[in-house]
């Protein structure tokens, strides 16, 4: 239900920004703006605005397909508290995958960013680290393969483009975004560390 509380908010959101680009452009990622100015809302605004309809399609679709796990996963093993960590969860993701972005651009008043990308990846590391041999395909992995290889890929691929630079992709969002959602679950109990070892070992 979160999941899709989470995913009607931004869809409603983010068509009003793209028709509104002065609501845009006061939503949007900006470290110079929240750094100088003091906008910190900014951390979390912008993840609630999107580019464009394939944009916005895209973040939402992963959302729905590993959010409503993850949500599921988090009530079977934190009980009465998972709604409050999964929301603790996306909206920690969206600050803390911005973080790199900001300590490198808050001088670079040109830089802007949006999307709930980062946010997203800390959703399907979330569901990586609770189910590590689910078998996973997406667009550059066409065979299905265990979820654990899938992360290990994704993250080699978001650090080698983030490194590379001038996609238009906020490529670091993804990266620390992902490092967070795993850390975060782990961090709620640590036990799964070796739960997820096991897993992987009798996979």
């Amino acid at each position: 239900m979160i999941t899709l509380i989470i995913i009607g908010i931004t869809v409603l959101v983010s068509i009003a920004a793209m028709q509104n680009e002065t609501l845009k452009n006061k939503m949007m990622f900006n470290a110079y703006m929240i750094h100088h100015r003091k906008e910190g809302y900014r951390f979390i605004s912008n993840g609630l605005i999107h580019a464009d309809w394939l944009h916005l399609g895209f973040n939402m679709y992963a959302l729905y397909m590993f959010g409503r796990g993850v949500e599921s996963m988090y009530g079977e093993v934190y009980g009465g508290k998972g709604p409050f960590f999964f929301i603790l969860l996306y909206v920690g993701a969206l600050v803390m995958s911005s973080l790199y972005s900001y300590e490198k651009n808050k001088n670079n008043i040109y830089y802007n960013a949006l999307g709930a990308s980062g946010a997203v990846s800390a959703v399907v590391f979330a569901f990586i680290v609770l189910n590590p041999t689910a078998r996973l395909g997406f667009m550059f992995i066409p065979v299905p393969i265990p979820a654990y290889l899938f992360g290990l890929i994704l993250l080699g691929i978001e650090h080698y483009l983030s490194r590379r630079g001038n996609t238009g992709i906020a490529h670091d969002a993804h990266f620390w975004g992902s490092i967070f959602g795993a850390l975060f679950t782990l961090a709620l109990k640590p036990s799964l560390a070796m739960e997820f070892i096991y897993k992987i070992q009798g996979q």
